[in-house]
This record gives structure tokens, C-alpha cells and sequence, in this order.
């Protein structure tokens, strides 16, 4: 059976499922393509990016798991035969941030890369499930929906910002401050993926008695942990290696989704739960299932110290999401 051959999805059997990757020979898209080249439930792994993905291709075809891996670039149609046949899609493309710069600093170069490969997943795979890595995720998450809107082949349930790299942080941070084993903390992250957007639950984590100042430091840390990696760096890049573990779970917990496994994960979607507020898009836990989202899940209860994280992330992501949503606009 071809890599790219689709059979009905039953209970007993399931789709082999070709992942795209969008973005591949960058800093987060090297290590992704590994992460998915690992993953038993990836028959085909499709390349893409402006120079270097032939090389990385051929590199990550020597490991001995059962997927086929083929790179492309733009000459010859690249982009049309790399989405040739995908379930998924994952966009890691762009530029990645320096010391000083927010995420917001970068809409203006990765607003237009996004709006382009958009536009070739409207016209190549528009059935196909898209995974957004590219910051400013808040952003560029409603630009990839309204290029597919203008294209007439938007759905909602298959359009999603990445935020698990909050998630893995949160329950990484956690783990520090009590001692315990990261593995074991689950924390869910809601909001958006920038600054003040990124709001955990700490209430909601098995550690209500955090509290005071070592809360506060907590949850900036969780906020604001992509910053300690840029400085870190030095100039020389952002987040990559963690990143691209985010993005291969998310993409992991689709896959497992598409085959019938219950998976909750908090991911950016069109949302339902502030619609009421004007935030048409906000992270929050989301049952996956094989159509992509199956249910968006109410926060819970909070208390009054998460409450007030919620309306500071609200008024964020009203401009974040008006931001993309005129970006389309005026340069369609």
C-alpha cells in the first residue's frame, strides 16, 4: 500500500498517516522531523523548506523506522508535492527570536511566510489537519484560518496553535519547586502562547498550596521561559530543542487521536468560551478525536488569582487575534 493511499477509518484499522513538515531544515524543524521519524504511528514523512531539505531527508531515511521520508524545496513544485496526500501538517517555519525581541517583534517576516504556505495548504491539503509552531502563535494561528476562509475550505476542527512547549514547561517548573518527578506533574495551560497570554492552572495541578511569592515566580517563569533560552543562547537562537518535543507530541497525540485513542490535550482553537468577549481563539483542553477536535472543554473552576490572569490574557489576545485577522485583510 502507497504512503499515500487512504483506506476508511474503523475501529480495527486506520489510515497510515503522512505527516508534512513545514519549515524542516530549521533549528525546531531538524529535531521535529527526528521526533516524527521516531514515531511508530508516521508512515510518511514529507520535508519542506527553502534550501537543505534533500540533505535532511536522506539523513533521517538511514534510521531504521518503518516511514518513507522525502524533501523538498520550492523549485519544481515542491510545495504541491510535498502536501501531496498529508493528514497532517506542522508549520515550525519562520524566523526564530532574538535577546530583547517578544514574539510579537517577529509578525512582520513570519506573518507572510505563514500566509503563503496557508495559501498552498488551502489549494494541496485542504482536508489536511494544521499544526501552527510559528510565532506569534496568538497571530498566526487566525491568518492560516482566514487564508482558508478566503479559500472556502476552512474547518475549524483541524486549525491548531501549538502551546504544549507551556505545557511541558509548566510541568517541568512545577516539578522543581516541589521536588517530584516532571513525568508525573500535570498541569493544564490556557490562554495563548505569549507573555501574559500564557495562564496556568496551578489551582487546578495537585499543588494548591502554592502560593505568595513563590507562585508569582512560577507562573512568570512558565510566561516568560522562552525568554531564559534566548538569553541563554546568547543571539543564537529561541527555543528549538523543546519546541520540536512539543510539537511531536501534539502531532503524536492527533495520530493517536485518528485511531480511536481518547486524547485531551490544551491547544489554541477557534474557541467558543470567550466568543462572548471578542477572543475567537483561546487554548484550553480539547478532546482530540479523528476529525481533529471532538470537544473544547470549559476551564474549570479557578480562583480568584487565576481569574485575574484570565481577564489580563483576554485583553492580549483580543489585539493578538484582530492583529492576524487584518494582517490577511490588507495583504491578501
Amino acid at each position: 500500500m502507497s504512503f499515500v493511499a487512504r483506506r476508511a477509518f474503523s475501529s480495527s484499522s486506520f489510515n497510515p498517516s503522512k505527516v508534512a513538515v513545514l519549515g524542516a531544515a530549521g533549528g525546531i524543524g531538524q529535531p521535529l522531523s527526528l521526533l516524527l521519524k521516531l514515531n511508530k504511528d508516521v508512515t510518511g514523512l514529507s520535508l519542506y523548506d527553502l534550501r537543505g531539505t534533500p540533505g535532511v531527508a536522506a539523513d533521517l531515511s538511514h534510521i531504521p523506522t518503518n516511514s518513507k521520508v522525502t524533501g523538498y524545496t520550492p523549485e519544481k513544485g515542491g510545495l504541491k508535492e510535498a502536501l501531496a496526500g498529508v493528514e497532517v501538517v506542522v508549520i515550525p517555519a519562520g524566523v526564530p527570536r532574538k535577546p530583547g525581541m517578544t514574539r510579537d517583534d517577529l509578525f512582520n517576516t513570519n506573518a507572510s511566510i505563514v500566509r503563503d504556505l496557508a495559501k498552498g495548504i488551502a489549494e494541496f491539503a485542504p482536508k489536511a489537519k494544521v499544526l501552527i509552531i510559528s510565532n506569534p502563535v496568538n497571530s498566526t494561528v487566525p491568518i492560516v484560518a482566514e487564508v482558508l476562509k478566503s479559500k472556502g475550505v476552512y474547518d475549524p476542527k483541524k486549525v491548531f496553535g501549538v502551546t504544549t512547549l507551556d505545557v511541558i514547561r509548566a510541568s517541568r517548573f512545577i516539578s522543581e519547586v516541589k521536588g517530584t518527578n516532571p513525568v508525573e506533574e500535570t498541569v493544564t495551560v490556557v490562554g495563548g502562547h505569549s507573555g501574559h497570554t500564557i495562564v496556568p492552572l496551578i489551582s487546578q495541578s495537585g499543588h494548591p498550596d502554592i502560593s505568595g511569592e513563590t507562585l508569582d515566580a512560577l507562573v512568570n517563569r512558565i510566561q516568560f521561559g522562552g525568554d531564559e533560552v534566548v538569553k541563554a543562547k546568547d543571539g543564537a537562537g529561541s527555543a528549538t530543542l523543546s519546541m520540536a518535543q512539543a510539537g511531536a507530541r501534539f502531532a503524536g497525540s492527533l495520530l493517536k487521536a485518528a485511531k480511536g485513542e481518547t486524547v485531551v490535550e490544551p491547544t489554541y482553537v477557534e474557541s467558543p468560551l470567550f466568543k462572548d468577549q471578542g477572543v475567537d481563539y483561546f487554548s484550553s483542553k480539547v478532546t482530540l478525536g479523528p476529525e481533529g477536535v471532538k470537544e473544547i472543554h470549559p476551564l474549570g473552576k479557578l480562583n480568584a488569582y487565576e481569574e485575574k490572569l484570565i481577564a489580563t490574557a483576554l485583553e492580549d489576545l483580543k489585539k493578538n487575534i484582530k492583529k492576524g485577522v487584518d494582517f490577511v485583510a490588507q495583504n491578501p
